[in-house]
């Protein structure tokens, strides 16, 4: 197997940290040398990645129980996680393979997006094992193994949030290249930046904003445009990577987003 190399862009907080990127590559690699659908490699993490996974969560911690919904702050609940110590994906993947039947597959960065949907389609969530860059514990540019364990794992523990993921994914595996795409910005705004409200309250379900401290409370507290959603519109919008969401989408329930998007799937990708 080739050795992989991850490149950092020059605006990325680690790009001129030659342990970081070391660390990158050295994670990368385990993740290259994986064989599918046997349990991730260990990640023995440093006492500055658990320092920076303490920071953050604990931070999150404090906001889920008046900004996340109902359903993630009862799994998150149950999931063991502590500030103390990075949870391993080969663990996570375990405890969602028992609930909803969904694994964890550790890859080295970022994959294309029909590759990432369509592997949702079979119930395998591909993610990384790396961690932010410890200068800027609230900020990364692509997903790392926080976004993965505290925005993505607690959701796909619930079945209706399990459910939507495949839904999506069973139409990226058959879509057009436009179609694809679509059904990216469709998962955008609802796996990664979804909104419900619970007894008159705004809430997230998307994993975006729930492994977000910065981006969870400016989205709750009132700041982006709240719109219904409907995938007819929301399938054409463009949307920000590198700033706070201006536009969300609001579902009356994860169940109501399942439906909305089964339906879109069966009208569009038969």
């Amino acid at each position: 197997m080739d050795t992989i190399t991850i490149e950092l862009s020059a605006d990325h907080p680690g790009f001129n940290d030659p342990a970081y990127r070391q660390r990158r590559n050295l994670i990368a690699n385990l993740a290259g040398a994986h064989i599918p659908g046997t349990p991730a490699p260990t990640v023995s993490y440093t006492d500055v990645e658990r320092e920076t996974w303490g920071t953050v969560f604990e931070q999150l911690m404090r906001l889920y129980p008046s900004h996340a919904c109902s359903a993630f702050v009862q799994i998150i609940g149950e999931m063991g996680y502590h500030a103390e110590q990075i949870p391993q994906l080969r663990d996570v993947s375990a405890f969602l393979e028992q609930r909803t039947g969904f694994r964890l597959e550790p890859v080295a960065g970022l994959v294309s997006p029909r590759d990432f949907l369509s592997a949702l389609g079979r119930g395998v969530f591909c993610a990384t094992q790396y961690i932010r860059h410890h200068s800027m514990p609230h900020y990364t540019p692509e997903p790392d193994v926080i976004h993965e364990l505290m925005g993505h794992a607690p959701m796909l523990a619930i079945e209706d949030f399990a459910n939507l993921s495949r839904k999506i994914g069973e139409g990226a595996a058959r879509a057009s290249d436009e179609q694809v795409k679509q059904l990216a910005t469709l998962y955008w705004f609802t796996i990664e930046y979804g909104v419900l409200r619970e007894n008159g309250n705004l809430k997230a379900y998307g994993a975006g904003l729930l492994s977000s401290f910065g981006e969870l409370q400016h989205a709750i507290d009132g700041h982006p445009t709240i719109l219904a959603f409907d995938p007819e519109v929301a399938k054409d919008h463009s949307y920000p990577i590198t700033t706070y969401q201006p536009l969300l989408w609001e579902v009356p329930s994860i169940r109501k987003a399942f439906e909305f998007m089964n339906d879109f799937v069966s009208r569009h990708i038969p």
